[in-house]
């Protein structure tokens, strides 16, 4: 985990996978476009709504023109046509606030180029020194690069890591039910799917590249 003033919680617009989302007075709430739709389900009233808000009903839509004459410094409308993601550019609204550890919610599910495009997002963060966690029901996906990840003896569930360029180097697993030892993984055979913990403290390492990784958990195992 990575420590700092609090944690960016994000809000997507793809399938929303949770009841409820907790967050603490220091965290900073935004609503990624259609994402401002689940917000008052999960009862959070955002910080910041960004978007072209292509994706957002007319209802809401209204509802945040109303909001932009009342409080404008929070809503960013972006134009439809550009390079940023609305996730890209939320994300990097958060850094540049100063947040380092991201929470996103509803970052997959619907349109299958979202949820790779929220993948890449993950590896932007990596690259700018924070560390974002895609939470979608009862797993949660991240990036490991160049590092390595301790798990406590008390995990369960299944482990998958892919590499995210053509190879990763050094890959190296302890404690799992597959171990690996300094192996190069690469991006074309998918031998880091479906592994598991065995009740045993475990870490995960890569000393040269990047792994998505993707963690189905049990309840009470949660990163």
């Amino acid at each position: 985990m990575v420590s700092g003033k609090g944690k960016c919680i994000v809000i997507g617009a793809g399938e929303l996978s949770v009841s409820e989302v907790l967050t603490e007075e220091e965290d900073y709430v935004i609503a990624v476009d259609g994402g401002f739709s689940y917000c008052s389900q999960l009862k959070l009233k955002p910080d910041l709504i960004i978007g072209d808000f292509d994706s957002v009903s007319e209802k809401k839509r209204e509802a945040i023109e109303k909001l932009k004459e009342q409080m404008p410094h929070r809503i960013i409308t972006l134009p439809p046509e550009k390079d940023d993601t609305d996730m890209l550019a939320a994300l990097k609204h958060g850094l540049s606030l100063g947040y380092a550890d991201f929470r996103i919610y509803a970052g997959c599910g619907g349109r299958l180029d979202h949820t790779l495009a929220n993948f890449q997002c993950l590896l932007y963060l990596k690259n700018h020194n924070a560390a974002g966690y895609l939470v979608d029901g009862d797993a949660v996906i991240f990036v490991l690069q160049n590092e390595t990840m301790e798990f406590k003896g008390n995990m369960e569930g299944i482990l998958s890591l892919f590499s995210m360029g053509k190879e990763a180097k050094g890959v190296t697993l302890r404690g799992m039910k597959y171990p690996l030892a300094d192996y190069t993984m690469r991006n074309d055979f998918p031998i880091g799917i479906s592994n598991e913990f065995t009740g045993q403290p475990a870490s995960v390492s890569v000393r040269d590249g990047a792994l998505l990784c993707i963690f189905s958990y049990k309840a009470n195992c949660a990163i």
